[in-house]
């Protein structure tokens, strides 16, 4: 038995065949479980468009609305089985409706009201998208897994396990009234670092050595971070869009600066111990000075993407809304400040984090590389 168990191939043949049986058996219930839900789904079977109009607002923008007539089938509930008709209206734009097609699932209320014939009538709420959610999250397993192989299937698991930790801690910060969010995005930040890393690259000095250096970079960047914010009064944050919180949005968005640099200063970290330890292991005789030229060599290759890649994840959150300012008569410099202020500096204090890391990362790697060889 114990050497079946040791059988690697034997062991993955089971793990590909439980996640092809997870998956079959998911997408099967995602696309069956409107018994779960409270709310009505009624199934698209024939979508129409009867109306178009022309609209122009004060700025002379022009607009197409449709006027769709879509026919269903309520799925679940009191009414389950029966016809109904909705009425939707879509702009051209698409910003704050949507085009249905038929096959879609919709939650839906009820009037009570039969409408033409014997059809139910009632208004649209929103799409049901959960198996699109399924699916395109199996996709990405299936290409990480494709791609990383064990590693792949470490690093789902290391971001599930992430998941429920974030769920955790922000249903712990919602439930209390007086828990300090940094203090709870400070523990959180401790488990996905230490979970990610150790899981993906296992136990031992390399992923000490990142571990150290990821944490490091972090709190570094933030207090950084807060220093620059606390000696300029805050000015150039413009928090318009968090202001409906019930909590102080100021502690809201240092928490945030907290989890969000953390993704590309680990990748950071884990690059650096990584190369140094690789350049030991090819080449046990290797200098010190010449390991630390190599890092900073390293450092300066990937410094300019990943800030790039914060750079170009935060705004882009923000295009949406930047458009809609300046699409309705906004000047650039109110729409950026407006629009841009809080993505510019998270993405600036994740920036500052990766720069620290790198040195950071080099250090600390050679302190643990240094302990290695000590210890042989």
């Amino acid at each position: 038995m114990k050497q079946w168990l040791k059988n690697t191939s034997t062991l993955k043949f089971f793990l590909y065949a439980a996640l092809l049986l997870s998956f079959a058996g998911s997408m099967y219930f995602i696309n069956f479980n409107y018994g779960f839900y409270g709310q009505p789904i009624a199934k698209i079977t024939a979508a129409t468009v009867e109306e178009t109009k022309k609209l122009t607002d004060i700025y002379g923008n022009e607009d197409i609305l449709y006027t769709q007539r879509l026919q269903g089938e309520i799925q679940n509930g009191d009414y389950q089985g029966q016809a109904i008709e909705l009425d939707n209206d879509y702009s051209l734009s698409g910003a704050n409706d949507h085009e249905y097609r038929t096959g879609q699932d919709l939650f839906i209320f009820i009037d009570g009201s039969p409408g033409n014939g014997d059809a139910l009538s009632g208004t649209i709420d929103n799409v049901k998208r959960d198996k699109y959610i399924v699916a395109l999250t199996w996709a990405f397993i299936f290409i990480l897994l494709l791609v990383g192989k064990m590693q792949g299937f470490y690093s789902v698991i290391s971001l599930a396990i992430n998941t429920v930790i974030l769920s955790y801690a922000l249903d712990v910060y919602i439930q209390t009234e007086n828990t300090n969010l940094l203090l709870v995005a400070g523990v959180s930040v401790l488990l996905f670092t230490v979970t990610s890393l150790l899981l993906v690259n296992g136990f031992n000095e390399k992923t000490y050595a990142a571990i150290v250096s990821t944490l490091l970079g972090v709190i570094t960047a933030l207090a950084l971070a807060c220093f620059a914010i606390w000696a300029s009064g805050g000015n150039g944050l413009n928090y318009e869009e968090m202001q409906f919180l019930s909590r102080p949005y100021e502690v809201v968005f240092i928490a945030g600066l907290f989890i969000g640099s953390l993704g590309a200063v680990m990748d950071v970290g884990i690059t650096m111990s990584a190369s140094i330890f690789a350049l030991y292991e090819k080449n046990p005789d290797i200098s010190i000075e010449a390991m630390k030229n190599s890092g900073i060599d390293i450092g300066k290759d990937i410094m300019g993407t990943m800030a790039n890649i914060l750079f170009f994840v935060y705004i882009s959150g923000s295009i949406p809304m930047l458009l809609l300012y300046l699409a309705n008569g906004a000047a650039w410099p109110f729409a950026f400040s407006i629009s841009l202020s809080l993505e510019i500096a998270r993405a600036l204090a994740g920036g500052l984090g990766i720069v620290l890391t790198i040195p950071i990362g080099i250090y600390t790697s050679l302190f643990f590389l240094e302990r290695k060889k000590a210890a042989q």
